[in-house]
């Protein structure tokens, strides 16, 4: 998760430039030099981080329920098996003889 908002960032750092200009020249034969400037401005977009701090915390929360909820399915699983177990040697079990 961490590692997912880093690149994020990272990405809107690299590649969300506020102003960007490029110049074109062009020398055709008789000698006229034509020059051509583009100016692009783009906004970029501000980070709510009070929003991302708590879209952080309910991702933790979630991740920590999902893992108590796991916790909690593999006890009844075991516990289910132990009886199981316990009934099938229950069943199985060769009668006692009976002393003469």
């Amino acid at each position: 998760m961490r590692t997912t908002v880093l690149i994020g960032i990272l990405a809107l750092t690299l590649f969300a430039c506020e102003k960007r200009t490029e110049t074109q020249t062009v020398t055709d034969s008789s000698g006229t030099v034509q020059t051509q400037t583009t100016t692009v401005t783009a906004t970029v977009p501000s980070i709510d981080t009070a929003a991302t701090a708590e879209m952080k915390q309910d991702a933790k929360d979630a991740a920590h329920t999902a893992g108590e909820a796991a916790k909690d399915a593999a006890h009844a699983t075991g516990t289910a098996m132990e009886t199981a177990g316990k009934e099938i040697q229950r069943r199985t079990e060769p009668e006692k003889k009976k002393k003469p």
